[in-house]
């Protein structure tokens, strides 16, 4: 039988990755690349660790597992590339070359506008724009465009009790910040700015980076949270409300400050990424790297690699284990809950609910929506989610079988035009339709913007549109993602996304010239492994450990990574 161990996750010794040599599997064509990378971040915080050991008797106390060095094994796709790891001691104080020349083209989407609420619940419709005034922070500082820096003792006790939920983040941040392995970076983001983000940028901070924020979704910043970002020293432009032009104003403000270029972007959804090459094409000259999470994003970097117009690295942290399954899956099986509670107060026991898409999100909903005792149908394209749909008890139909009896909407396929007028007008009186997607363009609102057809507005994300007979259905967050537009998210589900996202930034910033091309990377199975590991001490978990029989019957290192890169959790 395994062993147990007498710790609750892994050490640095048990991220050493194994000595044997990579080999390379079939997949299917559209899957991109994951290449070999060097385990420099993994090396780095080995190295901290054994500094604190004297200090933290907790560490002394983990058990110490043999060091193989060499490669990570990878059973990856052909046309993957799985990140090579060297045993070279990175020295994070020396700048990296830089990487060749990156262009880039897409097309503006509305994906950008998609939402995130303010937890404040604060209405910013209001008052004036905070373009139309100048504030400053306790220490001078005007580089910045928020709602009101007033709030930020406000914000920075919301960004407390989320570091409460966060702690692999934090754990990340104790063992890495003196050696600074950021140092150097100018790291511009686009996310959602909540106080679980304030986590994430406080952290890069911390780790010597130098950062400008600003929005993924007009409707996603918490504004006492924004505020206590400035008050800390990091510019923000963003504001919950904004309207279209003012989103795009504040990712030009990010990008364009004066002896600031950054040379690292993070970006949600792929807006920011396209800004900065439709209006800034020199500054690709500087970038190292893009970080991006989310489907949306990864997506459009996926068509400029296949036409050959990615000419920075990218790493697809959204289909990273720990972004799928958590972000992705659990996040929003208790999150569409709360934004569809707190908005319309409605009693799901009984409701006919259909969701569109039955990937990792649409998972998530579905099962807290038949747990509440919905009638849950499914609707996909895919017969694979289809088949686990129906082996999962749902009834997967076409959208134009069910929608006159639906009494909830819920779409979350990442495409466009799910929802379209035709099924819109065919809803019974008092629907409720929504999004869980990244973008909203999964609901045609265009078509909604008729004469004949009356806009009310009930509540803040709440609109009724009205037909001519009077029928009205409920549209939240006109069709942008709920769960962050009306509601909140759970810090410790962040904190798992979030930490991947740090690793990947000290990853591509600290990488010699050469280990990545001008391509799409995934993170190793190693890394995934060890942000799951970072999380298990909050559960008390206690992980088995092979046995060197059992590590030579199952082919594997015993101290991981544990599946081949094709499995599928």
């Amino acid at each position: 039988m395994a062993e147990e161990k007498d710790k609750t996750g892994a050490s640095w010794e048990d991220l050493t990755l194994s000595d044997e040599s990579p080999e390379t599997q079939e997949e299917d064509e559209g899957v991109h690349q994951m290449v070999k990378s060097c385990p420099d971040v993994l090396q780095m915080l080995k190295a901290a660790e054994s500094r604190c050991a004297t200090t933290n008797p907790v560490r002394n106390e983990v058990a110490e597992a043999t060091d193989t060095g060499g490669e990570l094994e990878s059973e990856a796709p052909k046309t993957a590339m799985q990140i090579q790891f060297n045993e070279e001691k990175p020295e994070f104080n020396k700048l990296p070359t830089k990487t060749g020349h990156r262009s880039l083209t897409r097309s503006i989407s509305q994906s950008s506008t998609d939402s995130l609420s303010s937890g404040c619940g604060e209405s910013s419709e209001e008052e004036s724009s905070p373009r139309d005034k100048l504030q400053r922070n306790s220490k001078g500082l005007a580089d910045f465009c928020i709602k009101n820096i007033d709030q930020a003792d406000f914000g920075r006790r919301e960004i407390e009790v989320a570091q409460q939920e966060m702690p692999a983040l934090m754990n990340l941040r104790k063992r890495a910040e003196e050696e600074k392995p950021l140092s150097g970076a100018k790291v511009v983001g686009c996310t959602h700015i909540t106080a679980q983000t304030a986590v994430l940028i406080e952290t890069l901070v911390a780790l010597g980076a130098q950062c400008r924020w600003v929005a993924c979704n007009i409707f996603s910043t918490q504004n006492a949270v924004a505020a206590a970002v400035v008050e800390g020293g990091v510019p923000v432009f963003a504001w919950k409300g904004e309207s279209e032009d003012d989103f795009w104003w504040c990712i030009d403000r990010s990008v364009c400050a004066d002896a600031w270029q950054p040379n690292m972007i993070l970006d949600d959804g792929g807006d920011l990424t396209h800004w900065i090459y439709k209006k800034y094409p020199s500054l690709l000259k500087r970038i190292r790297g893009i970080v991006e999470e989310s489907v949306t994003g990864v997506f459009r970097l996926y068509q400029l690699s296949k036409a050959g117009k990615l000419c920075v690295p990218a790493m697809n942290v959204n289909d990273s284990v720990t972004k799928q399954k958590f972000d992705n899956l659990y996040c929003c099986r208790e999150s569409i809950l709360d934004g569809l509670k707190r908005t319309t107060d409605v009693m799901f026991g009984g409701k006919q609910v259909l969701v569109c898409g039955y990937g990792e999100v649409g998972k998530g909903c579905c099962s807290a929506l038949k747990a509440l005792g919905a009638v849950v149908y499914v609707t996909e394209v895919d017969p694979i989610c289809a088949l686990q749909a129906c082996m999962d008890g749902f009834r997967v139909l076409k959208l134009s079988e069910v929608i006159r009896q639906a009494d909830m909407v819920i779409t979350c396929t990442g495409n466009k035009n799910v929802v379209v007028r035709e099924h819109l007008d065919r809803m019974k009186n008092g629907c409720i339709v929504c999004n869980m997607g990244h973008s909203n363009t999964e609901i045609d609102l265009v078509s909604l913007h008729t004469s004949e057809l009356k806009w009310e507005r009930v509540r803040p994300q709440v609109d009724h549109i009205i037909w001519p007979d009077g029928k009205r259905i409920v549209l939240l967050a006109e069709g942008r993602l709920l769960n962050l537009s009306c509601s909140t998210v759970p810090s410790f589900v962040l904190s798992i996304t979030a930490t991947t996202q740090a690793l990947a930034l000290i990853e591509l910033f600290n990488a010699p010239e050469g280990r990545y091309k001008q391509d799409v990377y995934l993170l190793p199975k190693k890394m995934d492994e060890y942000v799951a590991s970072l999380h298990l001490a909050t559960f008390d978990a206690h992980l088995s450990e092979l046995s060197d029989d059992q590590a030579k019957y199952l082919g594997i290192s015993k101290n991981g990574p544990f599946k081949p890169s094709y499995y599928r959790y």
